[in-house]
């Protein structure tokens, strides 16, 4: 079965959840599946440290994009797939397994999904959200002290030394390589209609 693909790019924190909860919420559930990035990021013990120990999550090297490729492409060959959710590292979470069902409509989501050229190229429409750099930085505060459990003090660090830097230079060049740009400052609930909207003319493609 063929499926259309829609690539949702964007830094941290700039709404790129809040995006996929509308869509999938106003949707038909069996007629859209989600694929997300995360988790496609490398194990803990895989991943690269560097002189103080400290893993950059925000490196495109970090995820294994190249899975993600393969999943992506048996997706649209009509292949069930599953795939053990990303907790984040944290030891006290029990990782869900997740089932990743064909669909008229794929939803890929993360970071880096514009980084390998050949999961670019199977992408049908891609969609970059953008927010300025300090509400990036507030609403991070605000999910990673509350859902994450991290310090302050970890991730301020952390936005300083790899969060801001790799944004710049890994994932804002992609920016203007997509479709559809939606600022999200305040909100943006007249792109969300209009993304849906445009998803509900390709579901009756399918099903003409």
């Amino acid at each position: 079965m063929s499926s259309y693909l829609l690539g949702i790019c964007g830094g941290s924190a700039s709404g790129k959840t809040f995006l996929l909860h509308q869509l999938m919420g106003q949707l038909p559930p069996d007629a859209v599946t989600l694929v997300s990035q995360d988790n496609y990021y490398k194990r803990l013990e895989d991943q690269v440290r560097d002189e103080d120990g400290l893993v950059n999550f925000d490196h495109p090297d970090s995820v294994n994009l190249s899975r993600l490729h393969d999943d992506i492409r048996r997706l649209l060959a009509g292949e069930t797939l599953t795939v053990e959710e990303y907790t984040f590292n944290n030891v006290a979470a029990r990782p869900k397994q997740i089932v990743m069902r064909p669909a008229p409509i794929l939803i890929l989501e993360g970071l880096f999904i514009f980084n390998k050229p050949e999961l670019a190229q199977l992408i049908d429409l891609k969609v970059f959200v953008e927010a300025e750099e300090h509400i990036r930085l507030s609403r991070r505060l605000r999910r990673d002290t509350a859902e994450r459990g991290y310090s302050m003090e970890s991730i301020l660090r952390d936005y300083e030394k790899f969060v801001s830097p790799m944004y710049r230079r890994h994932i804002l060049p992609f920016r203007d390589q997509c479709d559809l740009i939606i600022p999200n400052n305040r909100h943006m609930y007249k792109a969300i209609e209009a993304l849906v909207n445009h998803l509900r003319v390709k579901l009756q493609d399918f099903s003409a």
